[in-house]
């Protein structure tokens, strides 16, 4: 496992332009990409109704470039599809978005109305984060992801609150990182065990491990 890492700083917020209805959880791991970046990248389209939160994730070692500290919200032991996973570490980085999800409701937003969207291990987090929770969410937006710890659920239809949580998945065919395999995968499972009818994937011809702002907020402006 990874070590020396830093204990993440508080979500970059932009606020609603009028009053908050509706929150997006922006998961949006990049190596050298952090919340602030995104969070200017949506204050140029903020919304009236939409609080756009975007958390930051810790420093850590990354297995192909130990020597460079990048932002990962989990260790990643290695990336063959039957590569050792940071159980403790998932199940702790989804706690802590749970505890995120909890303080917006308790500040007047509905957790129907809390939609969480990531790119990579961002997606992840975030699938692994429905899939978990007590709380009902409005949907999930997973870019270039996988399901984590996947042999953890079982097979078959599972008895979650978010069972017919709408879910958009979207992935590159030339992805080297995160190969388009896993998604498609992901998305195959994810048909076993939620609401097949909820659940879309879409592939991008030539797009690599990399992802726009813009997929996310058009793909989440329908839902809330």
């Amino acid at each position: 496992m990874c070590g020396n890492n830093m204990s993440a700083p508080l979500p970059a917020i932009v606020p609603a332009a009028r009053k908050a209805t509706a929150a997006l959880f922006c998961f949006l791991f990049c190596l050298y990409f952090n919340r602030h970046g995104w969070a200017e990248a949506f204050a140029g389209i903020r919304s009236p109704h939409i609080k756009y939160i975007c958390p930051h994730a810790a420093l850590k070692p990354f297995p192909l470039n130990l020597s460079t500290l990048f932002h990962l919200r989990f260790d990643i032991i290695g990336l063959a599809p039957d590569s050792q996973e940071d159980e403790a570490g998932i199940k702790q980085a989804s706690e802590n978005v749970k505890a995120l999800i909890e303080q917006e409701v308790r500040n007047g937003i509905p957790s129907n109305r809390i939609i969480l969207g990531g790119f990579s291990q961002g997606g992840a987090l975030s699938l692994y984060t429905a899939l978990t929770t007590n709380q009902k969410l409005g949907g999930i937006v997973a870019l270039s992801c996988w399901l984590p710890l996947r042999t953890s659920f079982p097979q078959g239809p599972i008895n979650c609150v978010n069972r017919d949580i709408p879910i958009f998945q979207c992935h590159g065919d030339r992805d080297p990182l995160v190969p388009l395999m896993f998604g498609s995968v992901t998305s195959e499972t994810l048909k076993t065990m939620l609401n097949p009818g909820n659940i879309s994937f879409k592939t991008y011809s030539g797009m690599m491990h990399s992802s726009c702002i813009e997929v996310i907020v058009l793909q989440n402006t329908d839902v809330i």
